[in-house]
């Protein structure tokens, strides 16, 4: 017989990252609706990136709805579990909260999965002290990646955490190089590319400044910024590029999707994704660049370092080291055969880790101990 889980986890729209992408993953999972009878609701108040992060009556009312959805939910079935992708801080932790304390009013066995951090710092404050004390009391966890239990270790023992790095599937190749042939590439330059949203902190400015610095060398290059205007609009991103004369060298493509953003990663020569985000956990993004075959350069935000391997499939530069970046990006430029070497890593390393199935399989299997843990 199947055991009954409830999954209370995000679902695109909008598209922010590891929460919801993982999400809907988890929901369309073949393997994972057949090994458990599974239900789901969508813990997403937020249906665009702007709305991310701030109030109103909208989201209070979609927040009771959602708790709502919960309580009639565990009043009509017993679930052997209840998993739950847990905001680690600010107002999305005290939404949650009350999600938190309503299976915890039903004696519901609890499992969170955390897709960002902050817990640590934020634990500082006394009030949040206790909400997390209560919050993980007789919970099991699920993270990333062990360089992430440094952020959970003062309420969390080890025994309750499980580790499962997130996994994407494998896009077509040749229909996406076929697409990729449409993008303007020039076969003397080196191509760039950085795939996220616009945001300060996922270290925009920090690539801009390194072409910057490779522009006044001489460097042959062309960088593409594809994603979402966030915190950083198109009209100052246009007046750096005019005041730097980078106009001939940096084009900004806005948001992609799909096969478009596809096509992006086949023409590209070399990944750069500079964050120092507070909530960087992961970076998808590097997975979907290593599946492509590309040399990263990254930064060791969160649990990176578990992804790139530094010095093998790609680099990792200090945050907010634009000089740093300059030098790495300049080195892969002069040195194809190394773009070559860290590339075909990185896609090995992907196939080896990092692919849906062996994701969908590891969740499974978590879930099946969390749910025999302590019966």
């Amino acid at each position: 017989m199947k055991s009954k889980v409830l999954f209370i986890m995000h679902f695109p729209p909008p598209i922010n990252g590891g929460a919801s992408l993982m999400g809907k993953s988890i929901k369309e999972s073949i393997l994972i609706n057949e090994s458990f009878d599974a239900e789901y609701i969508n813990l997403t108040t937020s249906n665009s990136l702007e709305k991310i992060g701030k109030g109103g009556w909208e989201k209070i009312r979609i927040s009771f709805s959602i708790a709502s959805k919960v309580i009639r939910a565990v009043r009509k079935t017993k679930y052997d579990l209840c998993y739950m992708s847990l905001t680690a801080t600010g107002s999305g932790f005290m939404k949650d909260f009350m999600i938190v304390c309503i299976l915890k009013l039903f004696g519901k066995k609890l499992i969170f999965h955390f897709h960002n951090k902050g817990i640590a710092e934020a634990s500082k404050n006394p009030v949040m002290d206790l909400l997390y004390r209560f919050t993980f009391r007789n919970a099991q966890v699920i993270l990333l990646t062990p360089l992430l239990y440094s952020d959970v270790q003062k309420f969390v023992d080890p025994t309750n955490i499980y580790y499962c790095a997130n996994g994407i599937s494998e896009f077509s190749h040749e229909l996406i190089a076929q697409r990729g042939m449409r993008i303007q590439k020039d076969p003397n330059a080196c191509n760039l590319l950085f795939l996220s949203n616009m945001m300060l902190e996922k270290g925009v400015y920090v690539l801009l400044e390194a072409c910057n610095k490779l522009n006044e060398r001489g460097v042959r290059f062309v960088c593409h910024f594809v994603g979402d205007w966030v915190d950083i609009s198109k009209d100052e991103f246009s007046q750096y590029l005019k005041d730097n004369g980078l106009n001939n060298h940096v084009f900004a493509h806005g948001p992609k999707y799909n096969q478009e953003k596809h096509a992006f990663l086949a023409r590209a020569d070399i990944f750069v994704f500079p964050t120092y985000f507070h909530n960087e956990t992961f970076g998808l993004v590097n997975l979907e660049a290593m599946q492509s075959a590309l040399p990263i350069i990254s930064t060791p935000e969160g649990g990176i370092p578990d992804v790139v391997q530094d010095g093998i499939t790609g680099f990792l530069v200090p945050q907010k080291d634009s000089e740093a970046l300059a030098e790495k990006i300049e080195l892969l430029i002069k040195k194809p055969e190394l773009r070559r070497r860290m590339g075909m890593a990185g896609k090995h390393r992907y196939e080896t880790h990092f692919t849906q199935n062996i994701f969908e399989h590891k969740f499974s299997t978590i879930i099946k101990s969390a749910v025999e843990a302590g019966s």
